[in-house]
């Protein structure tokens, strides 16, 4: 039951955020409209219909569609063999991303991205909470992997 909730917990709630966000978005930011938060942070209306940043736009939705459902069932796989909390909560946070962007990709044929991070006149390509949620995930997975294998090793 624990390893459960550690997996459903965090993933419907980066689901449920970024679905919100993102409809919130749709409603209320124009396509060539630019909300500045910070120096260095704004608000905009993205419809990417490629990978990351995106790529491979021509590639086309349904291709998407299945390779997204392949990473999710992988995530899920993986999620019922490990044994670290650590490890299992950073997968959850990756599994609920990649649930929010295919839930754009099933209901749209794209997904929306509205966070611009910028220096200047360069900017981050925009991305989204699903996006965020999946970098932070990899990165507290791999901290965790490699240190647990710096402990056993």
């Amino acid at each position: 039951m624990k390893r459960i909730y550690l997996i459903v917990m965090p993933a419907s709630s980066v689901v449920l955020l970024d679905y919100l966000t993102k409809r919130l978005v749709l409603k209320y930011i124009a396509m060539t409209e630019a909300i500045p938060l910070l120096p260095f942070l704004r608000l905009v209306h993205v419809q990417n219909r490629g990978a990351a940043f995106g790529l491979f736009s021509d590639i086309g939705n349904r291709t998407f569609i299945i390779i997204s459902t392949v990473a999710i069932i992988l995530i899920i796989l993986s999620l019922l063999t490990l044994k670290r909390r650590f490890e299992i909560f950073s997968l959850s946070l990756i599994l609920g991303g990649a649930i929010g962007n295919l839930i754009d990709r099933i209901s749209m044929g794209r997904v929306i991205d509205f966070i611009d991070l910028y220096l200047g006149r360069w900017h981050w390509p925009a991305f989204n909470l699903a996006d965020s949620f999946i970098t932070v995930g990899i990165v507290l997975f791999l901290i965790s992997t490699l240190r647990h294998e710096g402990t056993t090793g």
